[in-house]
């Protein structure tokens, strides 16, 4: 793709004006732009099935990310035309909310041309935004603890899940910890995800109050790992699956195998668990998208 201040160019029938494609986004890494652009399509094949029909919040940081970023859920005014959004309306006291609608991949590439680096869908799709198709467990090391603390976490919680004969998949956040992701689709709420994560939650705790914390205060999570059942909730949102994160470098939040979350806790090595944009792109190629089930498999939880 050539660099120049403005780009012109055609996807699928849609035209998109590119801009500022050389700029640093990323400075310790000098990726660019254009970078995080040709990422966000090289991976669109597998990052769409997990952002299809659902509201997106984009965290954007114009100036790249040691310079200020803004979460954007309304989607732009200036947005083209062709660019669907997704209408969501909360309790009373809330206002409509029309989301961005990245289903397609002209959408996705005009997001990344925003510098919106960070993609958080909500756990719900659109068109019935009190179901959430998927239940997640936020893992949070606290310093000393790393994402291997964390890996020893998301295997206790796997045993757990399986004894009730439910599946999860786990991902790096792409940044510190691990999320692990329980497919549902199938009729549910928020009470029943919420509670369910709760008490997952705190069972571990009680068992493992040395290495486990369910609750938020930060003075109880030093050299621990905070399982964030919170999460599951209208009114949040979780960075998606092969979205890119704004650290230091272009990590990104990557679907893991079951066998390198034992490797890394076995190895005692963090940074087993950390990928980069072009890395992703290879792990693609050679496993397609491990996460692909988390879109599709239908799964209740063992209460109502």
């Amino acid at each position: 793709m050539p660099v120049s201040e403005k780009t012109y160019i055609s996807i699928e029938g849609r035209e998109l004006q590119l801009s500022n494609l050389d700029k640093i986004l990323y400075p310790d890494s000098g990726f660019t732009k254009g970078d995080v652009i040709k990422y966000y399509n090289a991976i669109a094949p597998a990052l769409l099935a997990h952002l299809k029909d659902r509201p997106v919040t984009l965290k954007r940081y114009p100036d790249g990310v040691e310079s200020k970023f803004f979460y954007q859920k309304e989607c732009p005014k200036h947005r083209p035309s062709w660019l669907e959004t997704i209408p969501v309306s909360g309790d009373q006291r809330k206002r409509e909310i029309n989301y961005c609608s990245l289903n397609d991949l002209p959408s996705l590439i005009w997001a990344a041309n925003l510098a919106a680096l960070e993609l958080h869908p909500s756990l719900a799709k659109g068109a019935d935004p009190f179901t959430p198709t998927v239940l997640v467990f936020d893992l949070d090391p606290g310093p000393p603890a790393t994402s291997v603390e964390c890996c020893v976490v998301g295997k206790m919680l796997r045993d757990i899940l399986r004894d009730l004969g439910l599946h999860c998949f786990p991902k790096t956040s792409g940044l510190k910890g691990l999320q692990l992701y329980v497919p549902l689709n199938r009729p549910t709420n928020y009470e029943q995800t919420k509670g369910f994560a709760r008490a997952c939650a705190e069972l571990l705790e009680e068992r493992y109050p040395q290495l486990v914390v369910s609750r938020m205060s930060k003075e109880l999570r030093k050299g621990k790992v905070f399982i964030d059942w919170s999460q599951n909730d209208f009114h949040k949102t979780t960075v998606s699956v092969y979205s890119l994160r704004a650290g230091k470098k272009p990590t990104v939040s990557t679907p893991l195998l079951w066998e390198e979350v034992e490797t890394a806790v076995s190895n005692k090595n963090p940074e087993s668990l950390v990928f980069e944009a072009g890395q992703v792109i290879d792990r693609y190629t050679d496993y397609g998208d491990l996460f692909a089930p988390v879109a599709v498999m239908e799964q209740e939880l063992p209460f109502k």
